[in-house]
């Protein structure tokens, strides 16, 4: 087997999982069936309608120990697939993971004491609600925002940062329960069932600690690069939107048109040319939209200035 530093869409899928077989898990969160034979990385993302960058993205953070992707990287990265993958996540680890582990713990402690059961029970249902609770925050907080910033813009107060101070850690108390099948459990549990139960608390260790790090390595990244550029479309579009307020010369030449001015009047009337008049008759009907002198009328009133009883 040749290892490899990178991982690029060229590799072979069969190659990349027996290289990297904890990717295994990733395929299908992110929309890839197996069954892809020979095929690509790129051709496999290509077929299951998923973005190649990105799958390159979420493969590397999970798969490369310390890879921290560049800006390139992260300005590339598809949203809509990173909150679809984070989702996929969060369900695999509600309604299998948790649920297969449920099945399992509860047919491990049957030899042991009712008092032992009870601690035991108590402290993997603590967890269950732990581990429900961080995630529930993501589905109802972090993953409608994000889906806001890519339809409409987010409103609201709520940013990625509220995030980070929430984004508790949900993989200590998986290490204790680890340590409490393995080492405080009575020998007359089951040993079969009891090595199945560790090798999988062992998997999910990794896989949670991987999730942690594309939540803070991609998704975290790719967020805050999405509110920065919607900050600065704002700002464009308040820097257009104040452009095309009517200047106070402008305002004086329409309150000139509005009383019924011709251009020559309001050149004397000024002190500009009439060529001067005419260029601000044109900035005014290009910012109001409006062409006729009685539209332009009727514009003057509603914006205050002019009354009715100055109007001819």
């Amino acid at each position: 087997m040749t290892s490899f530093s990178h991982i690029t869409r060229d590799l072979k899928v069969a190659v990349l999982l027996d290289e990297h077989p904890s990717l295994m898990g990733v395929l299908p969160r992110m929309g890839i069936p197996f069954g892809f034979g020979e095929q690509t990385i790129g051709q496999a993302c290509k077929s299951a309608g998923v973005d190649v960058e990105t799958f390159l993205l979420l493969a590397s953070v999970y798969a490369l120990d310390g890879f921290v992707p560049g800006s390139q990287a992260i300005s590339q990265a598809d949203a809509n697939d990173i909150v679809k993958y984070i989702h996929a996540s969060h369900t695999f680890y509600l309604e299998t993971a948790i649920v297969q582990l449920s099945n399992d713990i509860e047919k491990l402690i049957e030899p042991c004491p009712k008092a032992l059961q009870k601690v035991i029970w108590k402290f993997f249902t603590e967890y269950k609600e732990e581990l429900d609770k961080h995630f529930q925050f993501e589905e109802d907080n972090v993953l409608p925002y994000v889906e806001q910033l890519l339809s409409k813009g987010a409103t609201g107060d709520f940013c990625i940062e509220d995030f980070e101070e929430n984004h508790s850690d949900v993989e200590t108390k998986l290490e204790d329960l680890k340590n409490l099948v393995m080492k405080a459990l009575p020998p007359q549990c089951d040993v079969q069932l009891r090595t199945n139960i560790l090798s999988y608390l062992f998997f999910l260790r990794a896989d949670l600690k991987r999730h942690t790090l594309i939540e803070d390595k991609v998704l975290v990244p790719v967020v805050k690069l999405m509110e920065t550029r919607q900050l600065r479309t704002h700002k464009h579009r308040h820097e257009e939107e104040r452009s095309e307020e009517l200047s106070d010369r402008e305002k004086e030449i329409l309150i000139s048109v509005a009383k019924g001015l011709i251009n020559k009047e309001i050149a004397d009337l000024h002190s500009i040319s009439i060529n001067t008049v005419i260029t601000h008759r044109k900035n005014i009907t290009r910012k109001t939209g409006i062409k006729s002198v009685a539209g332009l009328t009727v514009y003057a009133l509603l914006n205050g200035l002019i009354d009715a009883n100055s109007v001819e």
